[in-house]
């Protein structure tokens, strides 16, 4: 069994306030959620406006699955409008 952690650094451009930044994060979260079937949430930067934290993890019977959904999401983020990718880095877990 491999476990998989992602760590994202990232702003929202346009939030003016935590309501719009939550409904922007749980619109993809969910997304992501039902597409990939991992566990992700906000660990950090909650209470700013335009910038978060996400953690994602993902468990798998071999790393190379784990990495090919984990860059699957990145992919995804990257590819949101509301969204900007500032940092992100994987992590293996035995």
């Amino acid at each position: 069994m491999v476990v998989g952690l992602l760590v994202v650094d990232c702003l929202l451009g346009k939030g003016h306030s935590l309501k719009e930044k939550r409904q922007v994060l749980l619109s993809l979260t969910q997304r992501i959620r039902n597409r990939y079937n991992i566990s992700i949430a906000e660990i950090d930067h909650q209470n700013l406006w335009q910038r978060s934290k996400l953690g994602v993890a993902c468990v798998n019977s071999e790393w190379q699955a784990t990495e090919r959904i984990l860059n699957n999401i990145v992919r995804l983020m990257e590819n949101e409008p509301r969204f900007t990718l500032l940092n992100f880095e994987y992590q293996k877990i035995y």
